[in-house]
């Protein structure tokens, strides 16, 4: 496709004033985003993404999600005297028929977003970061503890389960499709000898001690926009919004943003749990989500933290082992690095697990 073909995909939608450009926008792992700049210099920019329907099978069900809960969180912040909610909450634009997609005659699906002007989102990340994603999360979850009407949809169906996860990668193991598995078989062993200890929360929500809530499930720093202050303007990428453990959203989090190293990074020396960010995410995110919080959820944070790491272990070895049908990747090993690093600092997790858990439970007194 080239920019003639996104201006007249970003056409149909109900933008305002003239698409003068529609360049790429980003490197996300899932969807395609592109950049339509409009004239006159008042009418609004806009974000045109084409949806990843593979992984998103149900594109009118995920679009349902993202318009309830931006529509819930706007009406809070609009209630709340909230100045320029515009740039504090996603807005979909809907296409001129209505809808919010449109599909084209090769059976892509596309959206079209409000874009924010003067926004800033960050990869690295510090500890003052940290505090104010916290913040972000946090609050994210308790406006949305009280979204009426049925649960949102799983975008993608047991993303978070582990116990699905370890069905999925058993049998990425036993098919063994693209013949990777002689030289990662200790692997295997480690996963497995965890695997108990990893599904106790689906054991805890089975007896009715875990509740499910409405979690964002991509909790990264880079899904945090802040202003040109560094303070935080709102919580985007929305697509895998549905319900889940607060623990889980919490762990991901941690999993990304306190890696001293980087998710596939080859030298596996680089990575460790900063302890910094650890703490500091745990002061911002407890600031706003204590107000609704179970003591065992409050318990399980940092649990969460080495439960997703694991997860994301197990997701990358089995698309390694299948052959790399799920995550973009830049080299044929790629998935296999991903999957040494992932469990890396889960092993530095696990050495650090009583000073998590000691950070937790001083902050949440």
């Amino acid at each position: 496709m080239n920019e003639q073909t996104w201006k007249l995909i970003a056409e149909e939608f109900d933008v305002q004033g003239q698409i003068k450009s529609v360049q790429p926008l980003g490197a996300g792992h899932i969807n395609d985003s592109y950049k339509v700049e409009t004239t006159p210099a008042e009418a609004p920019d806009y974000v045109l993404q084409r949806i990843n329907h593979g992984i998103f099978k149900d594109v009118p069900a995920l679009q349902n999600n993202i318009f309830r809960v931006t529509g819930h969180i706007r009406k809070k912040l609009t209630d709340a005297g909230v100045r320029n909610v515009e740039n504090r909450v996603l807005q979909l634009i809907p296409a001129k028929d209505g809808k919010l997609f449109r599909r084209d005659d090769e059976g892509n699906y596309w959206r079209v977003l409000y874009f924010i002007p003067d926004s800033i989102s960050y990869d690295e990340v510090t500890p003052e970061l940290s505090e104010q994603a916290g913040l972000a999360f946090g609050d994210f979850q308790a406006m949305l503890a009280d979204l009426p009407g049925d649960p949102p949809a799983e975008t993608i169906p047991n993303f978070h389960n582990m116990e699905s996860r370890l069905e999925t990668f058993r049998q990425a193991v036993k098919d063994n499709k693209a013949g990777r598995l002689q030289k990662m078989q200790y692997m295997v062993d480690e996963i497995e000898k965890r695997a108990g200890e990893m599904c106790r929360p689906e054991q805890l929500h089975r007896e009715g001690k875990l509740p499910k809530r409405i979690n964002h499930c991509d909790t990264k720093v880079n899904n945090v926009l802040f202003d040109r202050n560094g303070r935080v303007l709102c919580v985007v990428d929305l697509d895998t919004v549905m319900p889940g453990y607060v623990l889980s959203d919490f762990g991901d989090f941690m999993r990304t943003g306190a890696n001293t190293g980087k998710e596939d990074d080859t030298n596996l020396n680089n990575i460790s749990l900063d302890m910094r960010i650890f703490e500091a995410y745990s002061k911002g995110y407890l600031a706003k989500a204590k107000s609704f919080l179970l003591p065992v959820e409050t318990e399980n944070l940092a649990f969460g933290a080495k439960l997703l790491t694991y997860m994301q272990t197990v997701r990358f070895f089995a698309d390694y082992l299948d052959g790399d049908l799920y995550y973009k990747i830049h080299s044929p090993e790629h998935n296999r690095i991903r999957t040494l690093a992932q469990f890396k600092l889960l092993q530095d997790m696990e050495g650090k697990y009583d000073a998590m858990r000691r950070v937790i439970a001083e902050t949440a007194k």
